[in-house]
């Protein structure tokens, strides 16, 4: 049986060969983005060809923008899975039911068109198989969605009313090739250009730009299918295509992106070139660019807007890319094709290093233990070439792309080894990725995802034992980790240690830049089910350091923290700094330095510059002396602020942008008084004890000093789980989310067993314990006053025996809504959790509402780390309730409770109650990040033991 072309294996017929991408030229072009008519057929059987006919009316059909996907304009829906395939595996056929969507688009040539020479049609992204039609000529039709096909269609244009049509499948032979864990978008979701094509105008062209780190010297080729010239007037070039010449220059790195400005010009065109010298090697079993070992502090970024699905202007490349230079990322893996090719203009300009990955993933056959994976199988292998030409061709002459990957989770087998064979002939200045093939035999260096930290230190140490030896004679990178899915990722900071400390550990991209939540009416962001799908992945697909509408989570702003390229370390016996320079190529002459000596109650005792010479290489430390801290104080805790900020302008930041920090406390933090000598006395229902009033049976706290209690404190040992507690189906780790929930640690029982009246304390004796079970903690509410102040001592003791560690583990009480407002002194200004902690010590004021994290999906978050104290007031001056913790705590506040946090699968089933429930917490779990990577490491388990620790309770007047 004859298949259709959209199930057929080949890639595509009609189109040109592909060639190098460019965004301008003098050669007139005319964009064919905008509005088109659009008509959506259930099935391709359905879909009627007259509309391709020249002279067809399409008056009654709806519109779509181009770029676009139809399924986010009205018409259908999205679809998220993360490797299963939406339709039954049996390759190359696809369902009965795919929809189709035809697309028409009438134009006129501009005035300014050349009656002469020729034209290209380009469509730079169509999902998943597209075929066309120009003034009722068929061209041609094509698979390979994340990839630019060009047709020749200058004999077919005419002055006015030309008509192109697109049939466009949403399921096609290559859809098998495209499994790549993100939403299923049909349509034209990048740019379609018409391009007139002069006689002798630039076909294809190849920059080679050779940097020699020990000459200080460039090589410079560019070779061209049509004779040419090359001039770079800045480095006095002049000469002819094919030439080679070295001159003196400044080289391109991450770091340093110098970029020189040329041009092409042949006959009949003239194409600017914007030209970065870099060398890159494999050599002593390390990845280096010029010479030197790189680092990678990298992100993985798929293409996405919460409006727009993968149809990306240039304002939010632009963004993107600035935002990762702001939080220090210098890399980035284009995870899992090649992204929109003005991003990696935007990658040259402003400086980033790319893997560029190929549009390729068969990561549903795992299901079938890779029986029929295209990869291997010879009948697929055209069309795997074609990709792995149209990426390579289309982004070779791009300085930041330093390495070919391949694609993703595809197995092995002789496709992929074809591939390679073909990169490696076509361009030998660039290093070959893939993290499937561990073997490594058609791979420069061994890649892994989510490799725990113990494993990552055997392979830095080159002891992973059972290798091959021709592997661990490579450099290793992670090109998946850091899961940064919810509440997280924690474990960053150790991950880096192990980069740092093995040069084998080149570092790692975080998975992933940004959460793919989609805009929806009543859900805020949707996720995988939401627009009811048969088959998902559920709210996998927001694992971002990004939220959907770009703002950055606390786990950007954690990463810009773990891998600042500067380095203090404070000597507090002699008084000294000692700073180290983390970059790989740079010296500090962009930076300025700064040292400031604050006290608890943030007034600055003293600041100043420090003075930190400018030429400090990379890899370099130098030993600075600090003036005099200020006297110390019993009475106050002082601390070393260090800070290195943008001192020169740049093209990514404004002056001062923060770059690098570190705080180191001077001085203890001084005892807190211990509320005493204060009786209780029982009067009828109630037990007074200094400012506070308590219930005669149960011993609950109902008022102090006036401000109501709606809720009183009591032990709360439960947390909404994270995604990283509840862990990925697949991971071999405990997955403690689920056995908190099957120990039944959400439904904790309070049994009061006595209240106690001493001269000098209330005391109320507990135990908490789920249903169902024999563990249980005894806990022990100790009240005493000292006639102004309350001071809460808990103590605890585990009974039975408790085989996972506790969520948290502390108090929870209930203030009116007006307590709204919260100060506090400790960690700010965003939430931490003790693996993912990013100290910055002061005094913080929020409102409650805005200390919470807007994960996609809700769950534990907006904790405060490291808190002396806090207060809630009914506004900025206002009266309120403080709470002095001894020792400090994590501090939370919010308007729901755990449990309806526990419950809300979306943030729009959060509703704002009549009380703000605060948490002081003596302990909390790590985070880790087991959603898809390790869980967590064993000093950041909250075990239950026996445990103490005490709150002070007053009221804050207004002022």
């Amino acid at each position: 049986m004859e298949l259709p072309y959209f199930e057929d294996v080949s890639p595509g017929t009609g189109s040109l060969p592909p060639r190098a991408w460019y965004a301008r030229s003098d050669a007139v072009s005319l964009s064919l983005n905008g509005s088109w008519r659009f008509r959506l057929s259930p099935t391709a059987d359905t879909a009627d060809d007259s509309f391709a006919r020249d002279g067809h009316d399409a008056g009654t059909w709806d519109t779509v923008a181009v770029p676009g996907h139809w399924v986010l304009q009205g018409h259908g829906a999205p679809i998220y899975t993360n490797m299963l395939y939406p339709f039954p595996v049996d390759p190359p056929r696809v369902p009965t039911e795919n929809p189709t969507g035809d697309h028409l688009r009438t134009f006129d040539l501009p005035d300014d068109w050349p009656a002469d020479g020729g034209g290209t049609l380009r469509f730079d992204g169509v999902e998943s198989c597209a075929r066309v039609w120009l003034n009722g000529s068929e061209l041609g039709e094509f698979k390979g969605s994340r990839l630019p096909h060009e047709f020749a269609v200058g004999h077919l244009l005419r002055p006015s009313g030309n008509v192109l049509a697109v049939r466009v499948h949403q399921w096609s032979s290559g859809s098998y090739l495209e499994d790549q864990d993100q939403w299923w978008l049909p349509g034209i979701f990048r740019d379609v250009t018409l391009l007139h094509r002069p006689e002798g105008c630039v076909l294809d062209f190849f920059t080679h730009a050779s940097y020699d780190h020990r000459a200080g010297t460039g090589t410079l080729r560019v070779d061209s299918d049509v004779d040419g010239r090359v001039t770079v007037p800045g480095l006095g070039i002049d000469v002819a295509t094919g030439e080679s010449v070295t001159v003196p220059v400044e080289p391109w790195t991450a770091e340093t992106p110098r970029l020189y400005d040329g041009v092409l010009a042949t006959a009949g065109e003239r194409v600017p070139l914007r030209i970065g010298f870099r060398t890159v090697a494999v050599e002593d079993g390390l990845i280096k660019v010029n010479g030197r070992r790189i680092l990678f502090r990298g992100v993985n970024r798929h293409e996405f807007h919460p409006q727009t699905g993968r149809a990306l202007d240039l304002t939010t490349m632009r963004s993107d890319v600035l935002l990762m230079k702001q939080h220090n990322i210098n890399a980035v893996r284009t995870s899992h094709y090649p992204p929109h090719p003005a991003f990696l203009d935007l990658c040259d300009e402003l400086g980033l290093w790319v893997i560029d990955e190929c549009d390729l993933e068969t990561h549903g056959f795992t299901e079938q233990e890779w029986r029929d994976n295209p990869v291997d199988d010879d009948r697929w292998t055209p069309a795997l070439l074609d990709r792995a030409a149209r990426m390579v061709e289309r982004d070779k002459n791009h300085a930041s792309v330093i390495i070919w990957s391949l694609g993703n989770e595809c197995g092995t087998g002789r496709g992929l080894a074809a591939m390679a064979g073909w990169i490696r002939a076509r361009d030998s200045g660039r290093l070959i990725h893939y993290e499937g093939d561990q073997s490594c035999a058609y791979t420069d260096m061994y890649s892994r995802m989510y490799a725990d930290h113990a494993e990552v230190e055997r392979i830095g140490r080159r002891e992973d034992t059972g290798a091959p030896e021709a592997r661990r004679e490579l450099p290793f990178i992670l090109c998946e980790y850091g899961h940064a899915m919810g509440n997280g990722p924690g474990g960053l900071s150790e991950y880096q240690e192990l980069f740092e400390a093995h040069e084998r550990n080149q570092g790692g991209f975080v998975w992933e830049w940004i959460d793919h939540g989609l805009d929806h009416p009543e859900l805020g962001f949707a996720y995988g089910g939401d627009f009811g799908e048969e088959l998902h992945d559920g709210n996998f697909v927001c694992d971002g350091l990004l939220f959907p509408d770009r703002r950055s989570s606390p786990g950007l702003d954690q990463y810009k923290r773990v891998i600042q390229p500067v380095r203090f370390a404070y000597d507090k016996a002699a008084g000294t700094v000692r700073v180290t320079n983390l970059h790989d190529f740079a010296d500090l002459s962009h930076l300025s330095f700064e040292w400031v000596y604050v006290g608890d109650d943030d007034a600055v005792c003293e600041a100043g510059n420090l003075a930190v010479p400018p030429e400090l290489g990379p890899g370099e430390s130098v030993e600075l002396k600090l003036p005099d801290p200020p006297p110390a104080s019993r009475e106050t805790e002082t601390f070393l602020h260090l800070s290195a900020m943008v001192g020169v302008e740049t093209n990514w930041t404004k002056l001062d942008h923060g770059v690098a920090r570190a705080e180191f406390a001077l001085t203890p933090r001084p005892a807190v008084p211990v509320a005493t000598g204060e009786r209780p006395v029982r009067e009828g229902d109630f037990i007074t004890l200094g400012p506070g009033t308590f219930d005669v049976r149960t011993g609950a706290l109902h008022t102090l000093s006036g401000i109501p209690l709606t809720g009183a404190p009591r032990l709360d040992i439960w947390r909404a789980p994270t995604d990283n507690d509840n862990g990925a189906s697949w991971q071999g780790g405990r997955r403690y989310g689920l056995l908190w929930r099957e120990l039944g640690l959400h439904r904790m029982q309070h049994r009061l067993d006595a209240v106690e009246l001493t001269d000098d304390a209330l005391t109320v004796r507990t135990r908490v314990a789920p249903a169902s079970r024999n563990i249980g903690l005894r806990t022990v509410y100790r009240w005493t006053s000292d006639a102004t102040r309350l001071r809460l001592t808990v103590s605890v003791r585990p009974e039975g025996e408790w085989t996972v560690p506790l969520p948290r583990l502390g108090i929870r009480l209930g203030l009116p809504a007006a307590y709204g407002h919260a100060f506090w002194f400790g960690s700010g200004q965003g939430e931490a959790y003790p693996d993912t902690a990013v100290s910055h010590i002061g005094t913080w004021f929020e409102h409650v509402d805005r200390m919470q994290t807007p994960y996609v999906r809700p769950q534990e978050n907006g904790a405060r780390a490291d808190v002396r104290w806090a207060e809630l007031r009914t506004g900025f001056d206002g009266e309120g309730l403080r709470m002095v913790g001894d020792p400090a705590f994590w501090f939370t506040a919010r308007r729901w409770t755990t449990e309806q946090l526990d419950a809300a699968t979306h943030r729009t089933d959060l509703v704002p109650g009549e009380t703000v429930w605060v948490h002081l917490d003596h302990g909390q779990q790590g985070i880790g990040s087991q959603s898809c990577g390790p869980g967590v490491l064993p000093q950041y388990e909250l075990h239950a033991a026996p445990s103490e620790f005490s709150f002070t309770f007053s009221r804050r007047e207004a002022d």
